[in-house]
C-alpha cells in the first residue's frame, strides 16, 4: 500500500512540475498568430497629409460633406473640408480589400467562390458559385465594376471568411498609422444595426499607400475595359470601368468610386498632367463627378496647369 501511495506521489510531482514549467514558458504577453499565420504585418507607412484641418474650403463650392486635393508626392494638402469627420465610404473600402488581398496573397492563387459571395447582391461582376477564378481575376472585378461578389470571395479565400479577413483590415489601419476608420465588411456595404466609416484623410492616405505599393493596383485602376476569357473553372466576364473622369478629364488614371444610400456619393481619384500629381477623395456628395472636376482643375491651376474641358462629357 505504501508503495502504491509513493509511486502516486511521485507522479503527482512530475505532473505538477510538468504544467508549471509548461506556464511559464508561454508568456501571457505573446503576439497569437492571426489568420495569415504570421503575427508581425509587413505594412510601413511614412506618407501622410501635412495637415489634418480644413484648408481653402471657403474658396471653392464644394457641397460634399468631406473631402481632400493632395499633391501625391509631397502631401500638401491644397484643399480640405472636414478631412476628419468620420463617415461610410461606400465602395471606396474596396482600396483596402484589394491592398489587404495584394499583401498576403499571390495574383495566380486561385479562390473559390461561396454561396454567400455569388449572392451578395447590389453591385456584382455575376459570380456563380463554384467557380473558381486566381486572384488577378477577382481583383478586375472588384475594382472595374465594384463587384460585391468579388470583395466577398477576396475575402474569404484570403482568410478563410470574412469576419477574420475584417478583422485584419482594421488592424492594418492601425499599422498605416490611421485611427478614425473601422471597417465592418469587405465590399462596403451599409449594415443594418453596424457602424462601418472612414474619413477622407484616412482614404487618401490609404490609396497612396496602395497605388505607390503595388504596379499592378495601378494597372487594374486605370484599365477601362477588361476581358476575362472562359476557362474550365469559370465563365466569361466582360468588364467596364465605372470610375468617374478615367475617359473623360484628362490625366485621370483612376481610383475608385462608391455609392450607398448611408454614404451617398463617394470618390477616390488619381490624375497628373504636366508632371505635377494629384489626389482626391469626396466623401458624402450629391454631384461627385462634377466636384471632383473642381478639386482638379484647382489643384492643377495652382501650378499653372490649365486643363481642357472640350473632352469633358
Amino acid at each position: 500500500m505504501g508503495r502504491v501511495v509513493y509511486v502516486f506521489l511521485i507522479a503527482l510531482v512530475a505532473v505538477l512540475g510538468f504544467l508549471f514549467f509548461k506556464k511559464d514558458t508561454v508568456s501571457p504577453q505573446s503576439p497569437v498568430p492571426d489568420v495569415y499565420g504570421t503575427s508581425k504585418s509587413n505594412i510601413s507607412n511614412d506618407w501622410f497629409p501635412k495637415s489634418k484641418t480644413s484648408k481653402n474650403s471657403d474658396v471653392l463650392s464644394v457641397s460634399a460633406k468631406s473631402a481632400i486635393l493632395v499633391d501625391y508626392d509631397s502631401g500638401e494638402v491644397i484643399y480640405a473640408k472636414n478631412p476628419t469627420q468620420k463617415l461610410p465610404a461606400a465602395s471606396t473600402v474596396k482600396i483596402m480589400t484589394v491592398l489587404m488581398a495584394l499583401e498576403n496573397t499571390k495574383l495566380s492563387d486561385k479562390f473559390s467562390v461561396s454561396e454567400k459571395a455569388a449572392t451578395i447582391g447590389e453591385n456584382a461582376m455575376g459570380l456563380t458559385q463554384g467557380e473558381t477564378l486566381t486572384l488577378e481575376e477577382l481583383l478586375y472585378g472588384a475594382m472595374l465594376v465594384s463587384g460585391n461578389d468579388a470583395a466577398v470571395a477576396i475575402a474569404e479565400s484570403v482568410a478563410q471568411s470574412e469576419a477574420a479577413f475584417v478583422q485584419k483590415m482594421n488592424q492594418t489601419v492601425q499599422d498605416l498609422g490611421l485611427s478614425d476608420t473601422k471597417f465592418i465588411n469587405a465590399s462596403g456595404l451599409d449594415e443594418d444595426g453596424k457602424v462601418q466609416y472612414s474619413t477622407a484623410y484616412d482614404l487618401i492616405t490609404i490609396a497612396r499607400y496602395t497605388w505607390e505599393k503595388y504596379p499592378v493596383f495601378r494597372k487594374i485602376a486605370s484599365t477601362y475595359y477588361h476581358l476575362i476569357e472562359p476557362t474550365k473553372t469559370h465563365k466569361a466576364y466582360e468588364l467596364y470601368n465605372d470610375t468617374n473622369l478615367l475617359t473623360t478629364y484628362p490625366g485621370v488614371k483612376g481610383i475608385k468610386p462608391g455609392f450607398t444610400w448611408d454614404a451617398r456619393w463617394c470618390l477616390v481619384t488619381y490624375a497628373e498632367n504636366d508632371g505635377k500629381k494629384l489626389l482626391a477623395v469626396i466623401l458624402g456628395s450629391e454631384d461627385r463627378r462634377g466636384e471632383m472636376i473642381v478639386l482638379l482643375d484647382y489643384g492643377f491651376s495652382k501650378s499653372g496647369i490649365k486643363i481642357d474641358h472640350s473632352e469633358l462629357e
